[in-house]
């Protein structure tokens, strides 16, 4: 009878995949002029699993909420839009940036320049990524004239 249990065991573990390994590189928070509560989180996400995995959630104690969001083209309109997850493809990455996927950070309660930002990142196979992101102030994009 032990040694059924013991294979029985043994024949699950193999089934179950293993967890992808995420890694987060280059991200940031972005700095917002004052008064305004919400801004968002850049980063890189890279999956060395032979799996894809989503990002799902993500969230930080210094805001209300966190969201996922894309930019879309709607009648030659940029407009932002939440989506529910991102994937990350297999042996590959995704990266969330301006104009693209990026985490949108709302009712920002603390934010400062040299003071890092906490962000939890949860992806569709349970593992969570805690990260300590600088933030950045806002640059101006390539080309533009003031």
């Amino acid at each position: 009878m032990f040694k059924r249990a013991f294979y029985s065991l043994l024949a699950l573990g193999l089934a179950v995949p293993a967890l992808a390994k995420v890694e987060a590189v280059d991200g940031y928070v972005r700095l917002l002029p004052p008064g305004s509560p919400n801004t968002a989180a850049f980063l890189v996400l890279k999956n060395d699993a032979d799996q894809p995995v989503k990002l799902v959630a993500a969230a930080s104690p210094e805001v209300g909420r966190a969201e996922l969001h894309t930019h879309l083209h709607e009648n030659g309109v940029m407009r932002m839009r939440q989506v529910e997850s991102i994937e990350v493809p297999a042996k590959g990455e995704v990266a969330l940036k301006p104009g693209s996927f990026h985490i949108m950070l709302f009712e920002v309660r603390e934010l400062s320049q040299g003071t890092p930002f906490p962000l939890t990142l949860t992806m569709d196979d349970g593992q969570q990524l805690e990260l300590s992101l600088p933030v950045k102030p806002v640059e101006p994009m390539a080309g533009m004239q003031h």
